[in-house]
């Protein structure tokens, strides 16, 4: 992840300023003024200061929730227009991500480039090994050519002076199962048929050009109306992302106007009960091993990528749902809204009836900002569930749904946990289906497990740090 970037805090800075308008009751007026307030002449990013507007202005759109490839002159109509759609519920966009094209056009093919570090050296290996002849010298320097090159990696293997370097996009290198590429007019493009929401290639962008569909607007519109009770569900990993206790952490976000805070922990101690059942059944059966079904980016992985692997993912469901069916069942008409670190946690969501909207670690710290509520510094606190153990707090990092399994069903189970969906733990995965290396497998997404995931406030490390001492109180 790109941590203490300027594409960062961009978003970061867009969504305190939509929510700040939102407050006010001003946002169709105001938001015509955010590109230029954020990039005045003396602070522009790019050649030009009307590019970094014109980039703002279509990032503006996208969190408002409308799929900017799809909207017809939208270059003519005003933001206010888009504003008032929203207001309205005009702006449902089917696809949870979206490229913002003006932002998405620096980045070249990936590609071997040689640097000026070529010595010119009379071996020349990396001539002499290339299997398509793409290498030739030129004045004493050798130079690849791009419509030879089939990026086989072997100039760069042999080469004595280390000259030779990849340069590749990075949301294509980040994703794990290739589901963006890059199209003829040099932007990318997200199949959606392949992705699994991971939300990888948002973290890896460099230009905050792949953006999220937002729930801001309807949320603020439930927490402003008088006639809807609203109860916030929220992810373990939320206390990673301050320095304060859980207790002070659901007061703070009460504040903001929602009538009830839930934590998702709760949730997490049904999964792990029903889990653990589940896996003193199959064994019992003959199953050789279970994998968990609480990261909905594996699971997506698994549907649509390793469908080798379905038998053996537990039918349990995630705690956002048994969190969310509670609330529900104590009050079929509470509107309840997820807050997480998590992007698949909203294509989870659109197949949940409990769970009526999602938001993210970074919209909840833009809300925080817009209301003012400091969490660290206000002393309220929030009553804690008795129900909710370390265990389930402990869902947050990996390792935390095995150490809660094992807890549930004794030492008589041999478990491990994976994090991080990259090529070696897709293989590995996948071998498990002739050799499984456990009877219990706790499956990631996020290196690091969910406090770790692409829409968090708090860089992993201190994240970390922060939820043990939560662990611990």
């Amino acid at each position: 992840m790109l941590y203490d970037n300027y594409a960062m805090l961009t978003k970061r800075e867009l969504l305190i300023r939509l929510v700040t308008l939102l407050k006010e009751n001003n946002l169709v007026d105001g938001v015509r003024y955010i590109p230029v307030e954020m990039r005045p002449r003396d602070k522009k990013n790019s050649c030009c200061v009307h590019k970094d507007r014109y980039i703002i202005r279509h990032k503006i759109i996208s969190i408002l929730g409308f799929d900017i490839r799809n909207e017809e002159d939208i270059d003519l109509v005003p933001l206010s227009h888009y504003a008032q759609k929203s207001l309205d519920n005009k702006n449902m966009k089917e696809d949870i991500l979206s490229v913002v094209h003006e932002a998405c056009n620096a980045c070249m093919q990936s590609q071997y480039f040689i640097t000026n570090m070529c010595r010119g050296c009379e071996a020349r290996p990396c001539m002499m090994n290339c299997p398509k002849s793409a290498i030739s010298f030129k004045g004493g320097k050798a130079t690849i050519s791009q419509e030879d090159c089939v990026s086989c990696g072997l100039c760069q293997q042999v080469c004595p002076y280390h000259a030779i370097i990849y340069t590749p996009v990075p949301c294509e290198e980040a994703c794990p199962v290739k589901a963006i590429s890059k199209q003829p007019d040099g932007t990318e493009h997200i199949d959606k048929e392949k992705c699994i929401y991971c939300g990888k290639c948002m973290q890896a962008c460099p230009y905050g050009a792949i953006t999220e569909r937002s729930k801001i607007i309807d949320v603020h519109k439930c927490l402003a109306d008088p006639n809807k009770k609203i109860t916030a569900i929220v992810a373990p990993a939320i206390n990673g992302q301050f320095d304060a206790s859980p207790a002070q952490i659901l007061a703070a976000i009460k504040r903001i106007g929602f009538d009830d805070v839930v934590e998702v922990a709760l949730g997490a101690e049904d999964t792990s009960r029903n889990e653990a059942e589940e896996l003193q059944e199959r064994i019992a059966a003959g199953q050789p091993f279970m994998t968990t079904s609480c990261c909905p980016a594996y699971t997506g992985w698994v549907e649509k990528h390793a469908p080798v692997l379905k038998p053996f993912v537990s039918e349990t469901r995630s705690p956002m749902v048994y969190a969310a069916r509670r609330v529900k069942a104590a009050d079929p008409e509470m509107e309840v809204v997820f807050i997480g670190p998590c992007l698949a946690k909203r294509h989870e969501a659109d197949f949940v009836p409990e769970v009526d909207y999602v938001m993210s670690f970074e919209e909840l710290g833009a809300f925080m900002v817009a209301y003012g509520v400091e969490v660290q510094k206000d002393e309220e606190t929030a009553p804690l569930n008795p129900e909710v153990t370390k265990f389930g707090r402990g869902y947050a990092m990996a390792g935390g749904v095995r150490n809660a399994i094992v807890h549930a069903v004794g030492d008589g189970y041999t478990t491990t946990n994976i994090e991080g969906l990259d090529k070696k733990n897709a293989a590995l995965l996948k071998a498990m289906v002739k050799k499984p290396i456990a009877q219990f497998v706790e499956v990631m997404a996020c290196e690091g497990g969910c406090v770790n995931g692409p829409c968090s406030l708090a860089p992993l490390t201190l994240a970390k740090r922060q939820i043990k001492r939560a662990l611990t109180e």
